[in-house]
């Protein structure tokens, strides 16, 4: 029996040119829709805003980089309920049917951006 080969997640800014040959599956994971993005331009194949940190969570962090590793810890407790559950599941499987998964985001930095965290979780689990 061949073994199960593990999807690769990417991540993305959303303004980015799209790259057919690379991008695999092009989900948004962002809870508010770009600004100044037409929905044409952008690429989808699915807007996973579930999986996307609360809203409070996120007015909270601000992109305060020194808020990070907090951040980070409060968003993947967000992730462990039945909601982040079952996004995570779903973004899982789309990853496995494309064998690659590009996370997009309109975060000016994704390094400190909770695609960052959401990529080190989906990565844990594939």
């Amino acid at each position: 029996m061949a073994a199960k080969k593990k999807p690769k997640i990417r991540v993305r800014r959303v303004y980015e040119e799209p790259e057919p040959a690379t991008d695999g599956a092009r989900v948004l994971v962002d809870r508010v829709w770009p600004r100044g993005l037409a929905k044409e331009e952008a690429a989808l194949d699915a807007w996973r805003k579930e999986v996307a940190p609360s809203t409070e969570l996120r007015k909270w962090y601000g992109h305060d980089p020194d808020r990070f590793d907090e951040f980070a810890e409060r968003y993947r407790a967000e992730l462990a309920t039945d909601e982040g559950e079952q996004a995570i599941g779903d973004l899982l499987e789309t990853a496995s049917g494309a064998g690659t998964l590009t996370l997009l985001t309109a975060v000016k930095d994704p390094s400190i951006g909770h695609t960052r965290v959401l990529a080190e979780e989906l990565k844990s689990r594939a």
